[in-house]
């Protein structure tokens, strides 16, 4: 995810590491010795309000779907490096689905064809129903 101490969130978004606040402590939860000692918990925060990277577009939209600080936890490891990988994918991955922009959808009409076959199985099924009502066998296609 980092490449050269930058975060790629997307193909226009690029966040210098030195923007991001970075916070350890011991993971909870079982592991003996090295999980009572180890800063294993890795957090890190994301100002979304004060960060240069970020045009004024894409900062009103994470202002709007995510708030003014974006927030990741990873304590799934044992390792401090990899829950620091981890949690910068997290962060990465939270932030490119913040900016995403849906496409409007455009409405089309069904095809002759799609509208044919459901008015044969609206048929068909009607047929089955009231074959069941009288108690007798009636086949559906004609």
């Amino acid at each position: 995810m980092a490449g050269g101490d930058v975060l790629r969130v997307t193909r226009t978004v690029a966040i210098p590491l030195d923007e991001l606040e970075w916070r350890f402590s011991g993971s909870g939860g079982p592991g003996g010795q090295h999980a009572n000692t180890a800063n294993t918990r890795a957090e890190v925060r994301f100002d979304v309000v004060a960060s240069p990277s970020l045009g004024p577009v894409q900062r009103a939209r994470l202002l709007a779907r995510l708030g003014p600080v974006v927030r990741v936890v990873a304590s799934d490891e044992r390792s401090q490096g990899r829950n620091r990988a981890l949690a910068l994918e997290r962060l990465a991955a939270r932030l490119a689905e913040g900016l995403h922009v849906e496409r409007p959808r455009r409405p089309t009409r069904p095809t002759v064809a799609s509208t044919r076959r459901r008015v044969e199985d609206k048929r068909r099924q009607g047929a089955r129903k009231v074959d069941r009502q009288r108690g007798r066998r009636v086949d559906p296609d004609g």
